[in-house]
């Protein structure tokens, strides 16, 4: 593995929390983030569905509950190892219906294009989108296509909005860990970060390393018909692994125990890490997710996993306590525990 140039010269400073300004890592679905959601979002739309926090709300219609996310893509490169921004929107969208335990069914997208791009890099990017749509199950069914001046607009940015059915008779919310559930992670992490750095950064790796996007209906599926135990689900995106399970065990108001050792990463992105100084567990994720499961149910649920090509890497990283209440705390390989942040700045800018 080879850099050719300064990875950290782009690296974002850990920012001050106490900002009248928008900073970058506002946007690492980090601390700064959470400061952002609960001072300004959420004062203003305060309402039960936005309350819940998951990455999907299930609203009412007609006696029906749907679930209904929506999210933003800015990713920089816009092509990348295993993907681009295109299949990129579908399957993050896709995935936040499908970790709420919903059936993905609609999609909507959004473009913004900035003068000058070329048509073949947009012809591209739909093509993309097309194919991921038709593995995930969806359709695209509305959109929008605005175009800002040369130089204001970086290529393309997309938002896509997704609706999916609500088929369980259980309820799958960040709030509902308890004590003695595990924790289950779905496959390796950091692929997608650390793809999007080497491509930025000029690193080079002896083996191929890609973006893990994908769609996450499959796997989650089989493991939510082999089992009934499953608390809540979260795809460890902008923040990492660590973001991720510090916002379940605080609205839980649990605490979240975690093994270094159990924790599957490739060499490559451990290699990757070690050189430039990052933390795999805050790196970020487009194709894994975390589950917490009944005890009673873990070894179903990994067995179910493990029977999808998305899931056969799964395993079980930890569990639930009632010990130090909404911190997540990690066992690592020596035997020393250490207190896992969520990420305080923004480790990697513009990953998805």
């Amino acid at each position: 593995m080879t850099a050719n140039t300064n990875p950290g010269a782009g690296a974002c400073p850990l920012p001050h929390p106490a900002t009248e300004t928008v900073l970058l890592g506002h946007g690492s679905g980090g601390r700064l983030s959470e400061q952002l959601l609960r001072e300004v979002f959420l004062p203003a739309f305060n309402n039960p569905y936005l309350d819940q926090l998951n990455d999907q709300a299930t609203v009412p219609l007609a006696g029906e509950a749907l679930a209904f996310t929506t999210d933003s893509y800015v990713v920089n490169p816009l092509f990348f190892p295993g993907g681009d921004i295109g299949s990129l929107a579908v399957h993050g969208t896709v995935n936040d219906l499908a970790v709420g335990g919903a059936r993905p069914l609609y999609l909507s997208a959004a473009f913004i294009l900035e003068e000058g791009l070329p048509m073949a890099h947009l012809r591209k990017i739909v093509a993309s989108m097309q194919a991921a749509c038709q593995a995930s199950g969806v359709v695209l069914v509305t959109g929008d296509t605005k175009v800002v001046e040369r130089g204001k607009g970086d290529g393309v940015f997309i938002t896509t909005s997704g609706v999916g059915a609500m088929e369980l008779s259980r309820t799958l919310s960040v709030d509902r860990a308890r004590p003695g559930d595990r924790i289950i992670l779905s496959g390796p992490i950091g692929d997608h970060g650390i793809t999007i750095l080497s491509v930025r950064e000029g690193i080079e790796f002896e083996t191929g390393l890609e973006s893990d996007s994908a769609p996450l209906v499959s796997p989650i599926r089989k493991m939510l018909a082999a089992c009934g135990g499953v608390r809540c689900m979260r795809d460890p995106t902008r923040g990492g692994v660590s973001s991720t399970l510090n916002e379940i065990a605080r609205a839980s108001g649990v605490g979240i125990e975690i093994a270094e050792a159990r924790i599957p990463i490739r060499d490559q992105v451990r290699g990757a890490c070690e050189l430039l100084g990052l933390d795999p567990l805050y790196v970020a994720n487009e194709g894994k997710f975390i589950a917490v499961v009944a005890a009673e149910d873990a070894d179903k649920a990994l067995e179910a996993l493990r029977q999808d090509p998305l899931g056969r890497s799964a395993a079980l990283i930890g569990e639930v306590v009632e010990e130090h209440a909404g911190r997540v705390v990690l066992r690592s390989r020596i035997g020393g525990r250490r207190v896992v942040q969520m990420l305080a700045g923004e480790q990697l800018p513009r990953i998805c």
